[in-house]
């Protein structure tokens, strides 16, 4: 992530994550200066407010690196490129991006559900992710083999290539890819979509993406393996002794700037359709 060091003034304690593009330095250095001119602090340890200036991968890199103090930070996101999913505001509307932070207010913020991500381990150790757009698990090379339990509730053995376990924001990212459905925000469940399940004679899977409920946990129990792949958003991590992963969507929240708001079926429309004929 790059960071921009600044000096303190006074104001609302912000802080800006960019990408690595030429062109995004250009940007910044330009909010930089409306941001001082509006007598921001710019506060790398303890920021009220990041700015996320880049695409959807800038902001999740900023979510993680500041996912433990999600309960006091909110996002607001300046894209580059492409319309993301989280970038409310276009290259040149940095002057409204001042302004929403300006007139902010904690308590309008918009709010989106985490998925907490529960490794247990066959030592009993416990490791916690947290992830806005899905989690995957796979194994490098070989099939994946695993029971998959609803709450207590065993539902199936699953055999392909993975599992993904999305939320609904994260629903429109790589879970469409495979098929999954496109959910709004405010449906206050996770899905479960398969990835390249094998189904014949011998083995069977639902073959289908599955809406669980916020009341709902889905852990998945894996067989004894050394080569089990784990991607948490775009970061991934290559764990042993995995016994099972337990998905569920009680990971607490992230808060976005209430300024600008693109709604969620415009984003869908400009992102995948553009304009209807």
């Amino acid at each position: 992530i790059g960071m921009i060091l600044m000096k303190n003034t006074t104001g609302k304690k912000i802080w800006i994550v960019k990408n690595t593009y030429k062109k995004t330095q250009a940007i910044v250095s330009a909010l930089e200066a409306l941001c001082l001119e509006a007598g921001f602090v710019f506060d790398e340890e303890n920021p009220e407010i990041i700015i996320s200036v880049g695409g959807d991968g800038t902001l999740l890199a900023a979510l993680h690196y500041y996912e433990t103090q999600l309960e006091t930070v909110r996002f607001i996101g300046v894209h580059t490129g492409h319309l993301g999913f989280y970038a409310d505001f276009q290259e040149h509307e940095l002057e409204q991006v001042v302004e929403a932070i300006q007139n902010e207010k904690p308590d309008e913020a918009f709010k989106y559900q985490l998925l907490k991500v529960q490794i247990h381990f066959t030592d009993g150790r416990i490791k916690t992710h947290l992830a806005l757009n899905e989690s995957v698990i796979k194994r490098a090379s070989k099939t994946l083999v695993a029971d998959v339990k609803i709450s207590d509730f065993l539902f199936e053995k699953f055999r392909g290539d993975g599992l993904s376990v999305s939320t609904p924001t994260g629903s429109t990212a790589y879970n469409k890819s495979i098929g999954g459905a496109v959910m709004h925000p405010r449906v206050h469940a996770f899905q479960v979509t398969e990835v390249a399940s094998l189904n014949n004679l011998v083995y069977r899977t639902l073959g289908a993406p599955m809406i669980i409920a916020e009341k709902d946990a889905v852990t998945i129990e894996l067989e004894n393996a050394d080569d089990y792949l784990l991607t948490v958003d775009q970061l991934e991590y290559f764990y042993d002794q995995i016994a099972s992963v337990t998905y569920s969507l009680d990971g607490g929240v992230i808060s976005f700037v209430n300024g600008g708001h693109t709604g969620f079926w415009h984003r869908v429309k400009n992102s995948f359709i553009g304009e209807v004929k």
